[in-house]
């Protein structure tokens, strides 16, 4: 029997997230509703409906279609269209390569804390994990240094999520170009979870893909783009590799559906308007949990770049996860605990919740905190 450890983020979400009034947990930025997918066209949806009536409701593209996979590749420097393949969101994409790639007795290396799939589905399949640590005294920025001395000959894999769930801390290129180096030394693959884009200066950002033949991208629709609902995501990755995760998602996932690719092609068509729609949100409620933080004594942070997720340190005598159950029950306001992520006295923050449920979410938070002083 296969052993792998509870999800933490997810067995938490799954018990808690409907019976919130103000979530401020999640690392999507503000879903979109139906009406706002629609109008993205300026004409009440015609647009998308044009590109659905044409659809009979059957399995579909089963990679994508070619339309998706265009538009994904736009989102890449050198990745072929023919290299996209849908997947069930980033976790779909993640469990593909991840399935994929590792066997019992390989190496990997994985950046921790960050999402659990990159170190625990290796852990279920038997690979040797060494754990590539971060921490907060380092503006949760790993260590190159680390990396050297984790590397084997025989490192098959290393995992990395850029920008970091929980804490929002991005790689930049100078330093994945160190980490890529350091693969190439040992012939190592390089898996990146792309799915957060730092939405103050998205021109800097820098796709593994695009720095290293060996590098897996994996991306979806659900956090910068707030579309969770359709869970489409993607990997990008050189022909060979696609061609080797074609056989292992053929066991995975038959398709994406229909109707689900046709909305994620069309969200991507219209990606310069959700991400202006996005950036205003972000750098808005940015500003409103810097001025938060500021004054909030009970609380501290290294503030994420702009992205939708952060990972405050609060400072409470009691354990996180207790902390967090009766905030949900006295005020109706919900955090992940920091144990999810193996990191006591911390929370995932998501501060991109619509205005109104941050503001609302934030001033109830300070008032349980206070309950302390």
């Amino acid at each position: 029997m296969v052993e792998i450890a509870p999800f933490g983020v997810e067995a938490w979400l799954n018990k808690w997230e409907k019976s919130a009034q103000y979530d401020i947990s999640q690392s999507t930025i503000a879903s979109l509703t139906m009406n706002e997918l629609l109008n993205l066209d300026g004409h009440n949806g015609q647009e998308f409906y044009q590109m659905l009536d044409r659809q009979k409701m059957n399995y579909g593209w089963i990679e994508g279609s070619p339309e998706f996979k265009h538009e994904v590749a736009k989102l890449y420097d050198h990745v072929d269209p023919d290299n996209i393949l849908q997947t069930n969101g980033a976790t779909g994409a993640n469990l593909l390569a991840l399935y994929a790639l590792v066997k019992s007795g390989d190496h990997v290396i994985s950046e921790y804390p960050s999402y659990q799939q990159l170190y625990d589905i290796p852990r279920s399949l038997g690979a040797d994990v060494d754990l590539w640590k971060i921490h907060e005294a380092d503006q949760w920025y790993p260590d190159i240094e680390e990396l050297k001395q984790l590397i084997r000959p025989d490192t098959k894999l290393i995992c990395l999520n850029n920008a970091n769930n929980p804490t929002g801390t991005i790689l930049s290129r100078t330093f994945l170009e160190q980490v890529v180096n350091i693969a190439k030394s040992v012939g190592a693959y390089v898996l990146v979870d792309e799915v957060y884009l730092p939405l103050n200066h998205p021109e800097r950002f820098t796709s593994i893909v695009d720095l290293y033949d060996k590098g897996i991208a994996t991306n979806s629709l659900s956090k910068t783009y707030s579309m969770p609902g359709i869970r489409i995501g993607w990997t990008a990755t050189n022909a060979q590799l696609a061609d080797l995760f074609r056989k292992f998602r053929d066991y995975t996932m038959i398709c994406g559906g229909v109707f689900n690719d046709q909305a994620a092609t069309y969200v991507l068509r219209h990606r310069d308007q959700v991400l202006a729609r996005n950036r205003k949100l972000v750098l808005g409620n940015l500003a409103i949990y810097r001025d938060w933080i500021a004054h909030e004594e009970r609380a501290s942070v290294v503030m994420p770049e702009a992205v939708s997720t952060s990972f405050p340190k609060l400072d409470v005598p009691v354990d996180i996860r207790s902390f967090c159950r009766g905030l949900l029950h006295d005020e109706g306001v919900l955090l992940v605990p920091g144990d999810a992520f193996d990191t006591p006295a911390h929370v995932r923050l998501g501060y991109c919740a619509p205005e109104a449920t941050l503001r609302a979410g934030l001033t109830r938070l300070s008032k349980y905190l206070h309950q302390y002083d």
